[in-house]
C-alpha cells in the first residue's frame, strides 16, 4: 500500500513517513470466526484478476485480491471482518466496476455484467447494497429523465405555456427522487446505507426570513448552512471516514464553508474536533490531515492555525498516536513560525551596516517598513529589487526599506548597492548583535519580504513585490478613511 500525497513536500510529509503512519490506518479490525467473504461474478470481463480496495479519506487503499477460479468467479476472503465503509471493485488496468457497502453482513455474493454493471447488479445475503443500488438506479434514471426534460424547455420560446408544466414536472421528480430515498433511509434504519444516505444531505430550511426590501437574508441564509452543515452526518462515525464523502465535507467546510481568516477556521476546529473523541480513529485522522493542510498551506497568515493545532493537541498529548521525536519537531517548527505570526511584533534585528557600525530594526521609524532579505546573485532577488526600487522612488506613503544581505562577501554586497543606487537601510546579515536572522524570520530562500507598520508589527509576510505595492496601497487608503 501506498500514500499518494499531492502537492508540494514539506517537512509534514516527511514525519508522516517516519512515524509510520500508514501502518495504522487499519487498525481495529474487528475479529470474528468467520471473517468476509465476497463472491464476486461479471460476465465478459477479460481479468484474471480483481482487486478489493477502501477509501480512506481522499485516499484509496488496498485491501484484498482475488484471482479468477475455473468457473470465472473471484473470492474475497479472510477470518477477519472489514471495517464499515464504502469498498471499491477494480480491475487489473486500475478500472473501477463498482462499489460496495460493507458493514455488518460480510458473507455474500453480488453478480453482474460488463455490459450493465449497474442497471443488472444482483446481491445475494446483502440487502444493504440491494437498497443501496436500489437507489442508485433510481436516481441515474430519473435524472436522465430530468435532463431530457430540460433540454426539452430549452428548445422552447419564452411565454409558451409549456415551461410551466415542465418545471412543475421537473420538481415533482425531485420530490419522487427524495421520497424514494427517505423511504430507504427509514426501511434500512439503523444501517449504514441509512447513515450513508443522511450523509448526504445538505442543510435546507423550508422558509428563509426576507430582509425589509423584501429580499431573502443572505446573513441568515450562510449563518444557517454552517450551524446545520453538520446535523446529518456523524463525523464521529469511523465508517464515513471510509467513503468519499468525509474528507470531501471536511475539506468543503474548513475551505468554502468557515470563513477564511485563521481566527474562524481555529474556533471551528476545536468546535468540530471536540465532536471526535468518541472515535480515536476519525479524531487521529483530522487532526493530522487539518495539521497538514495548514502546514503546508500557501495563504498567508495560515501557518498561525498550524501552530495553533501543534500547540492544542501535540503538545498537550492528545495526538496518541505521535512519537516523542516527532512531537519535538514540530513543537521545533512552530517555534520558528510562532515569532513571525501576522499581527505579532516583530523580531528586533540589530546587524552590521555599510559602514562597519550596527543598524537596529525597531530604531527605523516610518508609517510602513519593509525587511526585505535578499542575496546579490540572486536573480529573482535582483528582479524584485528592481520593482521595489521603482516603485520606492515614487512612493509618497512614508514607506522606508531595510533590506538584509545575505552575502558573506562585504565587498561585492556594497559594490552591488552602489551600482544599483539603492537607497535604503542596508545591513549584513554577518555580523549581528542579535540571535541569527535565519531563526528570527525562518529564512529559508531568498528573496523573503516582510511588511510591518509603525509599531513594528507584521502586517504581511512572503509576497512578492508585485503583490505587495497594492497590499500597502489598500490598506493605506482603508487607514485614512478610519482615521
Amino acid at each position: 500500500m501506498k500514500v499518494n500525497y499531492s502537492g508540494k513536500k514539506s517537512l509534514w510529509t516527511w514525519l508522516m513517513l517516519v512515524v509510520g503512519f500508514q501502518a495504522t490506518l487499519f487498525s481495529g479490525y474487528a475479529q470474528s470466526d468467520k471473517g468476509f467473504y465476497i463472491e464476486v461474478e461479471i460476465k465478459d470481463i477479460p481479468d484474471s484478476v480483481l482487486y478489493l480496495a477502501n477509501y480512506y479519506g481522499d485516499k484509496t487503499y488496498l485491501t484484498d485480491t482475488a484471482y479468477r477460479d475455473n468457473k470465472g468467479n473471484f473470492t474475497f476472503e479472510a477470518d477477519t471482518l472489514l471495517p464499515g465503509g464504502i469498498y471499491i471493485l477494480a480491475g487489473q488496468t486500475n478500472n473501477k466496476y463498482f462499489e460496495l457497502i460493507i458493514d455488518q453482513g460480510q458473507r455474500f455474493k453480488v453478480q453482474s455484467n460488463l455490459s450493465g454493471l449497474f442497471s443488472d447488479i444482483k446481491f445475494k445475503n446483502s440487502i444493504e447494497n440491494e437498497l443501496f443500488y436500489r437507489y442508485i438506479n433510481f436516481n441515474v434514471n430519473l435524472q436522465k429523465e430530468i435532463q431530457q426534460q430540460s433540454a426539452d424547455k430549452k428548445r422552447l420560446d419564452p411565454g409558451n405555456d409549456s415551461i410551466e408544466l415542465i418545471d412543475k414536472t421537473i420538481a415533482d421528480m425531485r420530490i419522487r427522487l427524495d421520497s424514494v430515498k427517505q423511504q430507504i433511509i427509514v426501511k434500512g434504519d439503523g444501517s449504514f446505507v441509512s447513515v450513508l444516505l443522511r450523509a448526504m444531505d445538505d442543510p435546507d430550511p423550508a422558509d428563509f426570513p426576507l430582509t425589509s426590501n423584501q429580499r431573502e437574508d443572505s446573513v441568515f441564509m450562510y449563518q444557517y448552512y454552517k450551524n446545520h452543515y453538520w446535523d446529518q452526518f456523524n463525523p464521529a462515525d469511523a465508517r464515513l471516514l471510509r467513503t468519499p464523502l468525509y474528507h470531501r465535507k471536511l475539506e468543503t467546510f474548513f475551505t468554502k464553508v468557515v470563513f477564511q481568516h485563521p481566527d474562524s477556521i481555529i474556533l471551528e476546529i476545536d468546535k468540530f474536533v471536540a465532536k471526535l473523541d468518541s472515535n480515536p480513529e476519525t479524531f487521529k485522522y483530522t487532526v493530522w490531515y487539518l495539521t497538514y493542510k495548514f502546514e503546508t498551506s500557501n495563504i498567508m497568515g495560515f501557518d498561525e492555525i498550524f501552530v495553533h493545532m501543534v500547540d492544542r493537541y501535540y503538545l498537550t498529548g492528545k495526538a496518541f498516536w505521535t512519537s516523542e521525536s516527532t512531537i519535538k519537531t514540530l513543537k521545533q517548527r512552530a517555534d520558528a513560525l510562532r515569532n513571525i505570526l501576522i499581527g505579532t511584533p516583530a523580531p528586533n534585528m540589530i546587524l552590521l551596516d555599510t559602514s562597519g557600525g550596527f543598524k537596529s530594526l525597531y530604531q527605523q521609524n516610518a508609517l510602513y517598513l519593509i525587511v526585505f532579505f535578499y542575496e546579490s546573485d540572486c536573480s529573482h532577488c535582483r528582479k524584485e529589487i528592481k520593482a521595489l526600487k521603482k516603485w520606492d522612488e515614487t512612493d509618497t506613503l512614508n514607506v522606508k526599506v531595510f533590506a538584509v544581505c545575505t552575502d558573506t562577501n562585504l565587498v561585492k554586497w556594497k559594490k552591488y548597492i552602489r551600482d544599483q543606487d539603492l537607497n535604503w537601510v542596508h545591513v549584513n546579515g554577518t555580523r549581528s548583535v542579535t540571535p541569527d536572522y535565519h531563526g528570527l524570520y525562518d529564512i529559508n530562500v531568498t528573496p523573503t519580504i516582510f511588511l510591518l507598520d509603525e509599531n513594528k508589527k507584521i502586517l504581511a509576510k512572503r509576497l512578492k513585490v508585485e503583490q505587495l505595492i497594492p497590499f500597502i496601497e489598500h490598506h493605506a487608503a482603508i487607514r485614512l478613511r478610519r482615521d
